[in-house]
């Protein structure tokens, strides 16, 4: 009786769509943004990050990745009705206005920005980078068909700012590893891309799977192997130990099934795909951590 008025009333029907919104339910966008923070803040500590620190940007994590979804959705409100995959979707089902959406944005910004305040000046201003970028992503959709690198740098931003919450400062392996981050995010974007295709070319909606056409497995596979030469570089420059490069390769491997799961691009087997990539970063920090753990 109880679940019953619950379900009906309008308080908790509102969080509910406020939580969908955020996609609270489905939290491997959190972790696929995640893993390259936690890389960062691993190498930047050299193994021992503080506690603080792995609060704030697990939790800012969590955050900025609900906002990027609220703007998103805010953003493809119209079109999202339009697509089998989001016509539910709170905004266009009309659970939720326009209006409560922006002010939930702001709400989770804000948020994020107070964990923020307890870092250091230049990671403040390396924030404003990364809420600028957040914004922007979902419009790229109208106007480029690589919205999916405005993502990766998004969703990679994390990497300059870990470095410099732990170190003050940004070097330039920061910016290899944020390289080989936006890189695997393109990747596995375009394979989420890949699931809507068919109605985003009807609609008229960019993306790299609609610009890399009948070339996707094939630039996707030059993109993983660009990938994993980056993330080599990355462990000859900081002199890792075979930990980090058994972990590569079991990404390596993965990046393998995945182009198995795409051979005839169904939505289901490429949406598979995507959800994939989290085994993958979660591969390179495992082998991150067990360097740092017993060296």
């Amino acid at each position: 009786m109880q679940s019953g008025t619950q379900n009906t009333n309008p308080t908790w029907q509102k969080l509910k769509a406020c939580g969908d919104l955020m996609r609270i339910s489905k939290p491997i966008g959190s972790f696929l943004l995640l893993w390259p923070a936690f890389w960062a803040l691993w190498v930047a500590a050299e193994g021992i990050p503080s506690s603080g620190l792995l609060f704030i940007f697990t939790l800012g994590t969590f955050l900025m990745r609900s906002a990027g979804c609220v703007i998103n959705d805010f953003a493809d409100r119209n079109i999202d009705a339009h697509v089998k995959r989001t016509a539910q979707r709170p905004l266009p089902a009309g659970r939720i206005s326009a209006k409560e959406a922006l002010i939930l944005f702001v709400v989770l910004l804000l948020a994020s920005f107070a964990l923020v305040l307890f870092t250091n000046p230049l990671t403040i201003y390396l924030s404003f980078g990364g809420v600028i970028l957040a914004f922007c992503y979902p419009f790229m959709k109208r106007y480029t068909h690589l919205p999916q690198v405005v993502l990766g740098m998004a969703f990679s931003w994390a990497i300059p700012m870990a470095f410099s919450a732990t170190l003050g400062e940004v070097p330039l392996i920061a910016w290899l590893m944020y390289t080989g981050a936006v890189i695997w995010t393109v990747i596995y974007d375009t394979m989420y891309a890949m699931v809507d295709r068919d109605d985003d070319i009807r609609i008229g909606v960019k993306s790299t799977a609609v610009l890399f056409g009948d070339m996707d497995k094939v630039i996707l596979g030059v993109l993983q192997l660009l990938t994993l030469s980056i993330l080599i570089l990355l462990g000859l420059q900081l002199q890792l130990s075979i930990w980090f490069y058994l972990g590569v390769m079991v990404m390596a491997g993965l990046f393998i099934y995945q182009q198995y799961l795409i051979r005839e691009r169904q939505r289901e087997a490429c949406f598979t795909a995507f959800l994939n990539n989290n085994y993958a970063g979660m591969a390179v920090f495992i082998g991150l951590f067990l360097h740092y753990l017993t060296r």
